[in-house]
Parts: structure tokens; sequence; C-alpha cells
């Protein structure tokens, strides 16, 4: 490698930094000897590692520091020494001492206890008081440091193994105290400098006038002219940034949105706290059938009841009962009023799609779509949560057939799933007849069901409509079609938080 041009793509931190590593070199060393703050070196040592020309160990220490009383104490001195100072001359009492110190009667207590350990002070008991008074020992220490005042004039934070058995007698007597000290756990960075290290300092070229930026004042007084300019490595490796994005799913959504409206739909919602009317009992799904296994929904406790338009309810209860002027026979049961204003989380988009059959807003013809969050309760695992999105949709118009609905699922395999296999088998739903299931070949996975489709049967769209007419409807469970694209294997990863996922997450 090429020393000079190396050299003369270093930063003027690298520069300033690099003479003083060493072996095993401390950033608090570098920090001291270079005069740059902290943040300066360390940020120069990143970019001599990845340039290899150092090498920077990182090892996990535990570090003594001190607290708020210990930076006061280590400033002021000790309590106990001005215990000492005060005692020098007569025995004093408690109320005396804390008058001539100017110490809290805690201080007082403390430097006692301190003091009484190092057999410094006699306390004795005269009449109510206790007076206080030096021993020899205490007087030898008015000259003499204490082992906690020798500890206090380090510089810190000092390294918990490079302490002396006094220090760590000292250490012992402080942590007893509040908030003298505290032992924090600290990552320790050494440098050492690599053999293209040891080559660069060896050249002794760092010291170079190199300019690190061409300014419009250089270029309006020609000051450029006849300067070097410092390199730029365009191959190092540096950070990665990652720049604010969508959420993959997110992203996905709306694109599927901006698709369904390009394609003539106009978008429809509803609240996601549902009652049974709209979720269900409109749909004509009889209330006693185990077709409603599958919603076992979230029921509301408080409002527990929805208020409805009792003449829509009429009918509703009417169609179940007896089919009204459908044509049908209807389910032959007494249809539960009370029930049916149960509150509930939303189970299924369709909802929507009854609350807009039902809608002074109607327009016919007309393409309606919701995508909108749903909840069951469902066991969570890698294929199901208890909540999930829905895209769902109608077509509403005369002469319309079972043809225009394939087409329509044709369409959206191709066009929203990207899957150039797919199939159309029959299904069951309560709501429509005939009904269909959409399949789709994910080529790892094989072939999976996206959702169903159908005709509303007249006992839907009468009641709600007001007459009867053709509506082709869907519902695709929008999460599996996002994990088809994107190659997600869990459900849980279109949730997923892990900020690491999110940032390499590839947009479609």
């Amino acid at each position: 490698m090429d020393i000079d041009k190396l050299v003369k793509s270093l930063h003027p931190l690298e520069r300033k930094v690099l003479p003083f590593i060493d072996k095993d070199t401390s950033l608090d060393d570098l920090v001291k000897k270079s005069k740059l703050k902290d943040v300066e070196v360390m940020r120069a040592l990143q970019w001599l590692e990845n340039k290899k020309i150092v090498e920077i160990k990182t090892e996990q220490k535990k570090r003594i520091n001190l607290d708020v009383n210990g930076a006061r104490c280590k400033k002021e001195g000790l309590p106990e020494r001005k215990v000492l100072t005060a005692l020098k001359d007569k025995e004093l009492s408690l109320p005396e001492l804390e008058k001539k110190t100017g110490l809290s009667k805690e201080e007082i207590n403390v430097s006692i206890g301190s003091l009484k350990s190092n057999a410094g002070i006699d306390v004795k008991k005269v009449g109510k008081d206790l007076k206080l008074s030096l021993t020899l020992q205490g007087k030898k220490l008015l000259d003499k440091e204490l082992f906690e005042e020798t500890f206090l004039k380090q510089s810190f934070p000092v390294l918990e193994k490079d302490l002396k058995p006094e220090e760590k007698l000292a250490v012992d007597k402080l942590r007893k105290r509040k908030k003298m000290i505290k032992l924090e756990s600290a990552s320790i960075k050494k440098a050492s400098l690599t053999r293209l290290g040891e080559d660069i300092v060896k050249s002794k070229k760092l010291d170079i006038d190199l300019i690190d930026s061409l300014t419009s004042e250089m270029l309006r007084t020609d000051r450029w002219k006849g300067k070097e300019f410092r390199r730029f490595d365009v191959a190092i490796n540096v950070p990665k940034i990652f720049g604010g994005k969508k959420q993959w799913y997110r992203r996905f959504l709306d694109q599927t949105r901006e698709k369904l409206v390009g394609l003539g739909f106009e978008e429809m919602d509803g609240p996601v706290v549902e009652c049974d009317f709209w979720d269900m009992d409109a749909l004509f799904m009889p209330q006693f059938h185990s077709a409603r296994d599958i919603h076992d929904a979230f029921y509301i406790a408080d409002p527990k009841y929805a208020k409805l338009d009792q003449k829509l309810v009429k009918k509703i209860k009417a169609v179940h009962e007896c089919g009204a002027n459908t044509g049908s026979a209807g389910w032959q049961y007494n249809f539960d009023v009370k029930r049916t204003h149960q509150h509930l989380l939303r189970t299924q988009t369709t909802a929507c799609s009854s609350r807009k059959l039902a809608s002074k807003d109607l327009k016919i013809p007309g393409k309606y779509f919701a995508i909108a969050p749903c909840f069951r309760r469902d066991v969570v695992d890698a294929t199901h949560l208890n909540s999930f999105f829905q895209v769902e949709g109608f077509v509403i118009n005369d002469n319309l057939t079972l043809r225009h609905l394939f087409g329509m699922l044709k369409m959206f395999a191709q066009e929203i799933a990207g899957s150039a296999e797919f199939r159309i088998m029959p299904g069951y739903f309560p709501f429509t007849e005939p009904s269909a299931s959409l399949l789709v070949k994910h080529p790892k996975i094989g072939w999976i069901e996206l959702g169903g489709a159908g005709i509303f049967r007249p006992e839907v769209v009468i009641p709600l409509v007001g007459k009867d007419i053709t509506v082709i409807a869907w519902g695709l469970g929008i999460d599996r079609l996002a994990m088809f694209k994107h190659d997600v294997q869990d459900i849980r990863t279109v949730f997923t938080h892990d900020l690491k996922y999110l940032r390499e997450a590839k947009l479609l």
C-alpha cells in the first residue's frame, strides 16, 4: 500500500491521535496526550480502525466513581476531619460539637462511628450529656490522613482491579455511607498500532498541511492554488445510514389501496367496534349456526348494546325467520333482537359492505372496497394472530354473472398478489351463493388460500338495498397476501417492532 497516499487521506483528527498510540493505549490517555475531546478521539480511532491502521479492543471492567456526597467531601473534606479539629483543644458535648463544626446530626453520627473505629475519640456520659474528647491516637490523626482522605485525593473514576489493599479498605468504609461512591460497569477501549500503523508512524509524514474542504472564499481569492488537498477514500467501509421509510407492510397496504382506486373502486369504511347486526345478522348468518364459530368474537362489556334502525332490524328479523320478500324460506327460527344489538370488535370487513349496501350514498352501478383491521380470538402462532387486516369489496350492477367474478379474482391474483398461477375453487360462505375460494401458488410454500368470493344472496341484498340486484363480492386476507409477495414465513414478522429487521426489510 502507498503510505504517502494513505497519509494524505487521513483526517486531521486521525493525524493528531496516531502519534500517541502505542501498545494497548487507553482512550483516556489519548484524550490527555492529544488534548482533544473524547468524542473526537473515539471518532478518529474508528476511522483508523476502518483503514486497518489500528486495532481497538474493548474490555468490560468495574470502576469506582464519586457520588454526590463523595464529590462534596473531596472538595470540602470529610466531616470527621472537622470533628477532629473541633476537639483539638477540649472535649465537647454533642450540641457544642454540632454548633462548632456546622455539621448535621447525621454527619456527626457518621463521623463518631468512623473515628471510634480508628480509636480516635472517647465518648463518655456526663450527667445527661455525652462528652467527646480525643484519644492519644486521635491526636496523632490530627497530623495524619485517614485512608478515606487519601483515597478521595485521586482522580476519578478508578478501576476496581487496580486498588491497593489500603484503598480497598477505604472503599469498603465509604460504601457504607450514603451517596459517597458508586460502582459502575465500564467499557474500557484500548488501541494498538497494526503493522501498517507502525509503518505510517515511522515514516514521520503525519505533519503535513492539507486542505480538507474547498470553500467559496478560497475560490474567490485563489487561495487554493498551490495547495494540496486531502485525498478521499471512496472505497472505505463506512457505517450504514438508514434513511426514513415506511414500514414495508404499511407501504404494501397503501399500494393495494392505490391499485384498487386506479381500477375504479371507491373506498368505504366502518367502525372497529361493531355489533352483531352489521357483522353477521345483516349478512344472513343464522344466530344459532356453526358458521359463526370461525368468528370467535371479542364482545364489548360496556357499552354492551348498540343503537340500530328498528325498521331495518325488523326487516332482517323477518328474513331470518321466514325469508320475507326474498323468495327464501329463511332459517325458520326465532330471531333474538336483543342479541343483534350486542357490541363486538369487527370480525370481518364484510361488515363494511353490509353498512354500505344499506347506505343512502350507495351508487348503482358502483364498485367499493375497504382495507380494515379485524379481530378474532385465535391462538397466536406462525399463521394466526388475533388481529389482522382484510381487503373487502363488492361490485353492484344489473346482469352481473359468475364470469365477472372470476375475471375480477384473476385480476387480483395477477395484479395484487403478483402470481402467475392461481386457482378458483368452490367454497362456502353463509352470505354468498354460489361461493368460491381464491388460491395462488407460492414458490416455496405451495398453494395458499388468499380469501373468498361469491354473489351476495337475495336475503342479504333485498332488505339492505331495497330491491333485487346482483352484487358480486370478495374478501382477501391481505396479511397473507403481503407475506406471499415479500416471502415472509411467519405472520408475526408482518407486525414486528424489531428495528434491525425493519431497517433491512426490502420494499417491493
